[in-house]
């Protein structure tokens, strides 16, 4: 139970950080949000391996480093984590919030964006987090918040960068559930995101074929 819980609250913290400062139109907000993601991987690596991604969770599966049996329960508490995160922003702003697709809504270049960016993120987590050949290093957190900044940066305008599906599922179903919101783009969250993750772990396998 306890890597559930750490799935849950370093979600929750990431899901609400992204809520506050887009909503607050915050100018770095992408900073904020690479950071909070950077402390809670702190907070919880050593317990669950900090996902707070299931597109994480389906590559760190596909990679060997996480039984099957813990697949649905990690995935399952991200997805509540990101849901009362977006309650709670709700409540603090009586505004809801949801990824969308910017700019003139190109639907190739927002999956593209949004399964290249989780790809980046998926292989820099298994890379940093998990290869023998750094293991116990200090930077993965960070390695992990500044791959999330950067894609925010260089792709939010085009997708909404959300880079995980927990972050396009919790909100859009809040936003469905309390404030009149719509389920025409959770697809896109949930679709991209995977597969850049399913991806992520087929290259670092390639990469490192002697690291089982």
């Amino acid at each position: 139970m306890r890597q559930y819980l750490t799935e849950f609250i370093g979600t929750f913290f990431l899901v609400l950080t992204i809520g506050l400062t887009v909503i607050d139109g915050t100018p770095l907000a992408p900073l904020a949000i690479g950071s909070a993601l950077m402390v809670m991987v702190y907070m919880g690596g050593h317990v669950s391996g900090a996902h707070y991604n299931p597109a994480v969770t389906l590559a760190v599966f596909m990679r060997g480093r996480l039984e099957a049996r813990h697949i649905a329960p990690y995935m399952g508490a991200q997805v509540l984590g990101a849901f009362a995160a977006s309650a709670t922003v709700h409540l603090m702003l009586e505004r809801a919030f949801a990824p969308a697709p910017g700019g003139d809504g190109n639907l190739p270049a927002v999956l593209l964006a949004e399964f290249l960016f989780t790809f980046a993120l998926a292989l820099v987590v298994l890379a940093s987090a998990t290869a023998k050949d750094t293991e116990g290093n200090s930077f993965y957190g960070l390695a992990i918040g500044f791959t999330v900044m950067v894609g925010a940066f260089a792709a939010g305008p085009i997708s909404g960068g959300a880079f995980n599906p927990a972050v396009g599922l919790g909100p859009i179903l809040w936003g469905v559930l309390a404030a009149g919101g719509s389920l025409t783009h959770l697809w896109i969250y949930l679709v991209a995101p995977l597969a850049g993750g399913a991806v992520a772990a087929l290259v670092f396998k390639y990469q490192h074929p002697h690291d089982e």
